[in-house]
């Protein structure tokens, strides 16, 4: 066959070239919108890849055993929030995944308790890992601290030693995908965190210090008000995936994002193109080549894979001379986190050899260095046709493993203020040559990920609307949302306890009772006789 039907060609870098050898939630949502996850199951057509006899009970008991902790290091304080003005939530949190969870659940912990927590997904679909992640393991370390923070019966290694055995975490090389969805949706259960499912915010609409949000839930629309909104709504919540025109202009039935969910079903027996050869380029080809796909052709711009093993930790700050520790880079000069991003907007996205190892060891991939995408089309044969620097293609399929962007005017809840947020390209200017176009559109955060206004642009509201998604990547240096972001969650935290707190000052309290009679001395009688002269 030739390479217009889109098969292998001599020329043509095959797996051969680069490599040898080497749950679904149940019972959720019943009740209603707002609930825990429920109990967890594997997902039948993905194994958990988790070894020995599954103990679901013995979680039960480890449940108990990390509310203890809670009750140990101090119950959870009450409400000490002061009102201000007659709001529904003092903070509404938007996104259920590990972010949004675990924020919740440790404002809660901190006094802060009118907390409002959504998602647009179902009851346990919220985050990437059951819909969207299509990866065997995750691409960080497993001994990263996650949501569980100060408590380890929280935490993923308790939870799965507990259901697995001792010694299962140590045979890991990294966490399987679902086992950390199922270990999420166990947090959420224990550490009692409601969620409403189903529930898109539409617009953020400010009034005076309080935020109207315009809500939606399975089609009804309502408002509620809150002082604070968090928007820990994952990478689409900086601004959406990064498409090309090209593929942009193509009728949707023909193609993907990979942040996008599609059905894998439908691919068995088709040609696939990929477009880009990141992490999820390369996951996304090995889901497709598992669901049946007759051929998968991932197309790199480059003329290598950036791949990396499962013991390389990921690069700090893409080979940046300053790795702070996490939590500590919003403090490193502006000009060190430009360049930081500048650095990581240069490099090569990095692969784990194992999804590599994944696509390369089927017959059926194909593998393409050096190859840009032009004259893309649906011809009268009902494929996608393609042609690169070196021949044409045809695809029943496309996958656009092309990343994302951030921009915040394109987010419609943003829409009544977006001009007025303040850019890194309004306040930073680099020196020449270190120009950077894409870091001109992250939002100038403040240092409780707060927006802040443009310069004379008069928004105070914007200091309550926090941002913990990608778009803080620049202003924080950090991963925003990313699984080892946790560190970054009792920042964020104390940041709205502290504008709680300040908020709730009274000033004339403070002036009465340093002005108050004094108080009346208590009878002398119960220490007279011990006074000596």
């Amino acid at each position: 066959m030739t390479k217009e039907t889109g098969n292998h060609e001599p020329g043509q870098m095959n797996r051969r070239g680069v490599f040898r050898g080497a749950a679904m939630l149940g019972g959720v949502g019943a009740a209603g919108l707002f609930t825990p996850s429920g109990p967890f199951r594997a997902l039948a057509a993905e194994p958990v890849q988790t070894p020995g006899a599954i103990n679901p009970g013995a979680t039960t008991a480890l449940a108990e055993e990390a509310k203890s902790i809670v009750r140990w290091t101090g119950t959870t304080p009450p409400e000490w929030v002061v009102p201000r003005g007659e709001t529904d939530h003092d903070v509404v949190v938007v996104g259920a995944g590990h972010s949004g969870v675990s924020i919740s659940y440790w404002l809660r912990r901190r006094g802060i308790g009118r907390v409002l927590t959504i998602d647009q997904a179902e009851p346990g679909q919220a985050g990437i890992w059951r819909n969207v992640g299509r990866m065997r393991q995750l691409n960080t370390p497993k001994t990263l601290p996650g949501p569980a923070r100060d408590n380890a019966a929280l935490g993923f290694r308790a939870w799965y030693e507990t259901l697995y055995g001792t010694g299962a975490f140590d045979a890991l090389e990294r966490v399987p995908r679902l086992a950390w969805a199922d270990y999420l949706a166990w947090f959420q259960q224990t550490t009692e965190t409601q969620v409403g499912y189903r529930t898109r915010l539409l617009d953020i609409e400010p009034v005076g210090s309080v935020l109207r949000l315009h809500l939606e839930t399975e089609g009804v629309r309502r408002v509620v008000t809150t002082r604070k909104i968090v928007l820990a709504s994952g990478y689409l919540g900086g601004g959406g995936p990064n498409v090309p025109d090209f593929v942009r202009t193509l009728p949707t039935r023909f193609w993907s994002h990979t942040g996008t969910p599609f059905a894998l079903a439908p691919l068995a027996g088709k040609v696939v193109g990929v477009l880009g050869a990141g992490a999820s380029a390369f996951d996304a080809a090995g889901a497709a080549l598992e669901a049946g796909a007759a051929q998968v052709h991932l197309f790199s711009r480059k003329d290598f894979i950036n791949y990396r093993t499962g013991s390389t930790p990921p690069p700090s700050t893409s080979g940046s001379p300053y790795p702070a520790p996490l939590g500590l880079s919003y403090n490193l000069p502006e000009e060190v986190r430009w360049r930081n991003q500048l650095l990581r907007n240069r490099a090569v996205s990095s692969v784990m050899s194992d999804e590599v190892i994944r696509a390369v060891s089927s017959d059926r991939f194909y593998l393409h260095l050096n190859s840009s995408w032009s004259n893309v089309a649906v011809g009268s044969n009902g494929k996608v046709s393609v042609k690169t620097e070196t021949a044409p293609y045809q695809f029943d399929f496309v996958i656009a493993g092309t990343g994302y962007r951030t921009d915040v005017s394109t987010r419609p809840e943003l829409a009544r203020f977006h001009q007025s947020i303040s850019l890194w390209g309004d306040r930073y200017k680099p020196a020449p040559g270190e120009e950077n176009p894409i870091g001109n559109y992250y939002p100038y955060l403040g240092s409780g990920f707060q927006f802040q206004p443009k310069q004379g642009v008069s928004a105070d509201f914007l200091r309550n609307i926090h941002v913990f998604n990608p778009s803080g990547r620049l202003s924080f240096d950090a991963a925003v949302s990313d699984i080892s972001s946790a560190a970054l969650y009792p920042i964020l935290v104390e940041a709205i306890a502290r504008d709680f707190f300040a908020e709730g000052v009274d000033l004339g309290a403070s002036k009465r009772v340093l002005n108050a009679v004094p108080p009346q001395r208590p009878d002398p009688s119960l220490y007279q006789r011990a006074i000596r002269s």
